[in-house]
């Protein structure tokens, strides 16, 4: 049967916040629409080009950076490599001087206010996260390309097949979670044997371990970046940032002075509850407010919930892994594999896009993802993982989207803290309990979430138009 073949790699992208739908999707359409303008002729050809915004991207597009992220795609700035300290001149310089340089190779006019729309009253039917770009040529001829982004940094064009990785035949085709357990039963491997042979159709397996590596790397910079920067994020809101405050708190008498020194004095600091609590709340805070800071994070599945996993792995090294034990990196690679996979299934079986499905779709699927990769690497089943999953997941349904200002900061940031103390509370019932004896299966679960997600007014789905949105009004002019 055909089934939709994701890997590792396109659950977890590095990029840069506050948004995977709603900035590195629309700044990834960006460069796709040049693409095409090289394809359809040269830019030298190009006189014009007007963004339109629709649904969810016009309501919440300016406090989650669509406009900025657009700009730069326009420009050709790649979001994986980009200097983030960069980012507000290039914006400020096309503002001021109404220029923008078409993929580096030509200077068009551009205002801003003219030429980025925000139709805050129209939704296309495919997705609420869609943008068009109308292309004006010098001999007087227009066209125009339409995209949804559809969640975690994925984006389709209008008239073609979604497309994830290069079109493969994997050796173990997954749609469903019974899918994967088939998988794991017959053969006798775990989850993240099983991903990883899979993956080997795309690149050999030393390069799939590399790269996964450098996820994880640039989870753990960007955690530790977020636990040293002090300030107020951007956006009009004035949220102070808290983790600097926390890990200075719990780092108080401790000297390190880098990443490895840090984690071993966070090992030192005993085991409590509450020391144990604290610093899981600080990873995931740390990561979000560089989110929120348009730094470099990775989508986990998505921007918005691109905390928990992190937090959650962070936890697994520095409380479960001995006070002097070197960190295992096989173990580090399990445990995103396995992640990973859960996510993708989510995708298949429901979506992990917000303006779909509330903030289910993104930090209850990241915490689901987090409990099965904890559960993998402390030692449980392949059931008890996915049944980790299926609690942590349980308990996010109906979870709204409904930031404040349009801004992921209130109540994003701290929504990730609790999506990773569930994710830890899950795999802990998952490994003290028998699978044997669980009335939910992950499939039915996720069939649920996406029940409730097609149920569930707009209005909590990214359009900050409900909920705790409009408990604080901030127009969105000032984000």
């Amino acid at each position: 049967m055909p089934h939709e073949a994701i890997s590792v790699f396109d659950m977890f992208k590095i990029g840069v916040g506050p948004s995977s739908s709603h900035t590195l999707g629309p700044w990834k359409a960006a460069l796709k629409c040049l693409e095409s303008i090289k394809l359809n002729g040269n830019i030298e050809d190009v006189e014009e080009v007007t963004v339109l915004l629709y649904g969810s991207l016009a309501k919440t597009g300016r406090g989650h950076g669509t406009d900025i992220a657009v700009l730069l795609g326009l420009c050709g700035e790649d979001p994986v490599t980009i200097d983030v300290n960069s980012i507000n001149s290039k914006i400020d310089d096309i503002s001021t001087g109404k220029v923008l340089n078409l993929g580096g190779a030509k200077e068009i006019n551009f205002d801003p206010v003219k030429n980025i729309q925000f139709l805050f009253r129209e939704t296309l039917p495919y997705h609420p996260n869609a943008l068009t770009f109308l292309v004006g040529l010098h001999d007087g001829r227009q066209w125009s390309e339409t995209y949804y982004s559809i969640g975690g940094g994925f984006v389709v064009k209008e008239g073609e097949e979604q497309s994830t990785s290069q079109s493969v035949e994997l050796p173990f085709p997954i749609s469903k979670a019974d899918d994967l357990l088939h998988w794991c039963m017959k053969t006798g491997l775990t989850i993240n044997e099983v991903v990883l042979e899979n993956e080997n159709c795309w690149r050999p397996e030393v390069e799939t371990k590399a790269g996964v590596l450098q996820i994880w790397q640039t989870m753990k910079d960007c955690m530790y970046r977020g636990c040293h920067t002090q300030g107020t994020l951007p956006g009009g809101l004035y949220v102070k940032r808290r983790a600097f405050d926390l890990n200075k708190k719990l780092t108080a008498g401790k000297v390190y002075d880098s990443y490895e020194t840090w984690l071993q004095a966070i090992k030192e600091g005993g085991g409590s509850f509450t020391y144990t609590l604290d610093w899981v709340s600080c990873f995931a805070l740390a990561i979000n407010e560089e989110n929120a800071a348009f730094g470099r994070v990775v989508t986990a599945p998505t921007n918005g919930a691109a905390g928990v996993i992190p937090a959650v792995l962070q936890y697994f090294l520095a409380v479960c892994s001995g006070d002097s034990s070197p960190v295992d990196e096989d173990k580090i690679v399990r445990f995103l594999l396995t992640a990973a996979e859960i996510g993708s299934i989510f995708k298949k079986g429901a979506t992990i896009s917000a303006a779909m499905g509330g903030c289910q779709a993104e930090i209850g699927v990241s915490s689901a993802m987090a409990a099965a990769g904890l559960t993998e690497v402390m030692g449980g089943t392949q059931r008890q993982a996915l049944m980790a999953a299926e609690i942590a997941m349980e308990h996010h349904l109906g979870m709204t989207c409904d930031p404040i200002g349009g801004l992921v900061q209130v109540p994003c940031i701290e929504r990730n803290t609790m999506g990773a103390i569930k994710a830890i509370t899950a795999s802990q019932l998952a490994l003290q309990s028998s699978p044997d004896y669980a009335k939910v299966s992950l499939d039915k679960v996720i069939a649920t979430m996406w029940n409730t997600a097609l149920d569930m007014n707009s209005k909590y789905k990214e359009t900050a138009d409900g909920g705790l949105a409009i408990q604080l009004p901030i127009s969105l002019s000032e984000c």
